[in-house]
């Protein structure tokens, strides 16, 4: 197994992994002189062992980044929980707080962020050096999240998807780039076999939603066991604005589906594991409106799509020659600004001929019934030939149109 760094979401079972925001300084009140004034020392049956915990006990306004340290004199730490107490205030489920001890066992400091909203019990077991044993708990509560922000992972539910598919997190509002590096510690890809990759942040030109998406540095190999855990409850991403849940989920890869248009041959050949199944007879963008050039990856596919000129920006009035509403069938996406590869039917006397259409790939009915049927989530479509520039790496998943080290350089942790 490797790992590696990398909503609506799940509520994570307690795990050691690394996550935190930068910390908030805890204010105490009722501390003695000399004394940590976020810590509260704990009242032990045993003189020799004397624990503190910080945050203080019963503080209402934690921050959710702020870490929970518990230390002991005169003895040993034996065992250290933190654990939410109900729901959260805006109804989540929130996380438990993970941690570690040091080597001598005198120290005990948390390793995540906590929900906000959130009343949290510290619960520690110390012992002295005559072996005995006292327990001490202290509570605190995390400050509610003013704003908070969403975030969409893909894939989900343990899928099955292509060889070109990345681990993807869309945000619902952007994350500041100062708060990208905490975001990006909280994110980890565990797969079997062992992987390489990084995470990458990108924008999407059309729609403007902000991602952070993990890429292998190659595709991935069919059958591959992917687990994404992002431990993102509490997690900062600017303007006071945080996430509240944390995210697992697993997924694996299936076929190693990848199709070859040629446009200026006018086919597309579609490969499965290295063997070409089919070529297909194709249409593309003609001169006024060219296809992308590149690797893109099938996104979705819906059976009928209603597909105007409007929407993508080509003529509003019916007027136009270049106008048109039509409902499309077989219809397979592999960009988020509108290009897709579907049934053209009107188009049927030029395939393999010419390119006819708006930008999209077109076939006729049959083939690309065919070519539907086998299409799945996270298949590659590599395009060339086309006047066009190679499409954007935010455009869908394009970013297998750029190198391994481009690719790393999108990373906010360098």
């Amino acid at each position: 197994m490797s790992h590696f760094r990398f909503p609506r979401s799940f509520a994570l079972p307690a795990v050691l992994l690394a996550a935190a925001l930068p910390a908030t300084a805890c204010g105490g009140h009722g501390a003695a002189a000399g004394r940590d004034p976020g810590s509260a020392p704990a009242t032990t049956a045993t003189a020799g062992a004397h624990v503190t915990v910080s945050p203080a006990a019963e503080r209402k306004d934690v921050a959710p980044g702020a870490p929970v340290r518990v230390g002991v004199t005169g003895g040993t730490l034996a065992a250290v929980t933190v654990t939410p107490d109900g729901k959260a205030s805006d109804g989540v489920t929130p996380v438990e707080v993970t941690g570690a001890l040091d080597a001598a066992r005198h120290t005990w400091t948390s390793d995540r962020t906590m929900t906000p909203g959130t009343a949290y019990t510290v619960e520690v077991t110390a012992e002295d050096g005559a072996g005995h044993r006292t327990r001490t708990t202290s509570t605190f509560t995390t400050a509610a999240a003013a704003l908070v922000n969403g975030v969409t992972p893909t894939p989900l539910n343990h899928a099955v998807v292509g060889v070109g598919l990345p681990v993807s997190l869309a945000f619902d509002r952007p994350v500041a780039a100062a708060d990208r590096p905490a975001v990006e510690r909280a994110l980890h890809i565990t797969t079997s076999p062992a992987v390489p990759g990084s995470w990458g942040w990108l924008t999407d030109p059309t729609t403007g939603v902000q991602r952070v998406d993990w890429r292998p540095d190659a595709y991935w190999t069919p059958g591959t066991t992917v687990t994404l855990t992002a431990r993102l409850s509490g997690v900062g991403t600017g303007g006071g604005r945080y996430l509240r849940r944390d995210i697992h989920d697993t997924f694996r890869i299936g076929t190693a589906r990848i199709s070859y248009a040629d446009l200026r041959r006018h086919t597309l050949r579609v490969t499965e594991g290295g063997r070409t199944v089919k070529t297909l007879r194709i249409s593309a963008g003609r001169p006024e409106y060219p296809t992308w050039n590149g690797r893109m990856v099938v996104m979705d596919k819906q059976s009928t799509v209603r597909m105007t000129s409007a929407s993508v920006g080509i003529a509003t009035s019916q007027d136009s020659a270049d106008f048109y509403d039509e409902d499309v069938k077989d219809a397979v996406r592999i960009t988020t600004s509108g290009t897709f590869v579907h049934a053209a039917p009107w188009n049927a006397r030029v395939m393999g001929i010419s390119n006819a259409s708006h930008g999209c790939i077109g076939m006729d009915t049959a083939d690309a019934r065919w070519f539907f049927d086998r299409a799945t989530r996270g298949d590659l479509v590599i395009t060339s030939g086309s006047t066009r520039a190679t499409v954007d790496e935010g455009n869908g998943y394009g970013e297998w149109n750029l190198s391994i080290g481009q690719w790393r350089a999108l990373s906010a942790l360098g």
